[in-house]
């Protein structure tokens, strides 16, 4: 739905997406994506958002009441690599990359409750799921 850049380096850029889902319970959620890469690494933080909410923000209204439960994903290198790196340690590029995953999400709002076997088997399904897909993602990149 929106775009805004913020750097030269079009990648790096603060998004608005529209969910395409057929589960109407998903129908009226937007997804708020800011993504960055640079010599040190890249990120992508993103929140599901009410359109409702949404647009009552992109109307003028205050932000601080659209709840938000940021999560992303992390990729940086793993190990030296490049002109700098020890020599004999590792050879240019062999490094590898680390994967830092982060998730919040809401299971129950009452404070006190206590977590359910299945709300632990549907988070472990998210991350397992979300590595997988940014594992492959890469992977097509850099065969």
């Amino acid at each position: 739905m929106a775009r805004i850049g913020n750097d030269r380096n079009p990648g790096n850029c603060v998004s608005l997406l529209r969910v395409n889902s057929t589960n109407s319970s998903q129908s009226n959620m937007l997804i708020l994506q800011e993504s960055c890469s640079d010599i040190s690494g890249c990120y992508i933080t993103y929140a599901p958002v009410d359109t409702v909410a949404m647009n009552m923000v992109l109307s003028g209204g205050d932000p601080d009441y659209v709840a938000l439960l940021p999560s992303g994903f992390a990729i940086l290198p793993d190990g030296p690599s490049g002109p700098d790196a020890p020599a004999g340690i590792l050879e240019f590029g062999s490094g590898g990359s680390l994967l830092t995953v982060a998730f919040q999400i809401l299971v129950d709002s009452v404070p006190t409750a206590k977590l359910s076997l299945g709300s632990v088997a549907t988070v472990n399904s998210l991350i397992k799921c979300t590595v997988e897909r940014i594992r492959a993602a890469v992977m097509c990149e850099h065969p």
